[in-house]
């Protein structure tokens, strides 16, 4: 299924705001379950072994986009970097992503994760912000694309950049994708629903929806009045699709081996964002989202080599039976 460099030519770019980061990864052979006593909790005071250590290219903004570009669509980056990051950009130059929206400051590191997993993928993440926190918003320089811009998604990073892009975005008209995932908490009940308004669609995991609908009073029905759909990952269940037609429950796309699951659920944005683009019916992007987000899981870290197509098409085609439009 190469991509040819006509129907490249065609292709609408997909604005794509989050953070860029090293991933540090931990793998824990036990289960954090068993430590984390709830009665003990006010004096909590645990250590976890951690056998195997790996370093890694990775932030929500860079791992949609890689994949994006994996998958033959053309992503916009916009996000912000520190004095090590310029490798970075120049491994997403490499492989044709755009990064002239990526800020590059010299008075900070890149932002880094340091993420823990058990033996039953639960994950323990700590998130230091770095040239993130310093960021700014490209808005003359990114003007000159709004045109050629057909999706846009807001992912986590500086949470004033969250509202600020979410105002561009609205101003501009641009169809948003809004994916606050673990900066619910650092954003007001007000920057909340004004960014769920502003919304074509909210994408969130089980957990986050749960902080996200205590935090707005909004129930589903009420997202889907407001931005005519809500995704809900579940993890190994599936996801929940909520739209003006109901609800559908997809189940998981299978992946052949675990590894790591660290970057599923933005290789799964990642597949939606292309069928959006594509204009697929919402079924189809989440099932291509859930196909990329299997193959995601079996490799160490969140940045695939590289992507056979048609292998993703006919994983998809085994799981659901469905033939994802080509």
């Amino acid at each position: 299924m190469a991509q040819s460099s006509k129907l490249k030519a065609h292709n609408s770019k997909i604005l794509i705001t989050g953070s860029i980061a090293y991933d540090l990864l931990l793998s824990y052979e036990g289960s954090f379950a068993d430590a984390l006593k709830q009665k003990s909790m006010d004096r909590l005071s645990v250590s976890f072994f951690a056998p195997h250590m790996k370093r890694h290219h990775g932030g929500t903004g860079s791992n949609i986009t890689w994949n994006l570009r994996l998958l033959g669509g053309d992503p916009l980056l916009v996000g912000t970097v520190g004095t090590d990051g310029g490798s970075y950009c120049a491994l997403m130059e490499e492989r044709g992503i755009d990064t002239k929206h990526v800020e590059r400051r010299k008075d900070s590191i890149t932002a880094t994760a340091i993420i823990g997993t058990d033996n039953g993928e639960r994950q323990i993440a700590f998130f230091h912000p770095g040239a993130d926190a310093l960021g700014t918003w490209p808005t003359a320089t990114l003007s000159d694309d709004c045109d050629d811009i057909a999706w846009a998604i807001v992912g986590a990073r500086n949470p004033v950049l969250m509202m600020e892009a979410v105002r561009w975005c609205d101003k501009a008209g641009l169809p948003l994708l809004f994916d606050p995932a673990q900066q619910i908490i650092a954003l007001s009940t007000d920057e909340l629903r004004s960014a769920v308004a502003a919304s074509r669609g909210v994408i969130c995991n089980e957990y986050e929806w749960s902080v996200l609908s205590e935090r707005t009073e909004m129930q589903k029905k009420d997202i889907v009045k407001t931005a005519e759909f809500l995704i809900v990952t579940l993890g190994d269940k599936g996801v929940a699709l909520h739209s003006k037609k109901g609800t559908e429950n997809i189940s998981a796309c299978i992946a052949d081996q675990v590894v790591n699951p660290t970057g599923a659920g933005d290789a799964f944005r990642a597949g939606l964002l292309f069928g959006l683009e594509k204009k697929w019916d919402l079924s189809a992007c989440c099932k291509l989202g859930a196909a990329m987000g299997s193959k995601v899981v079996e490799i160490e870290g969140t940045l695939m080599e590289s992507l056979d197509l048609e292998e993703v098409w006919e994983r998809a085609r085994k799981a659901y039976g469905d033939v994802l439009p080509k």
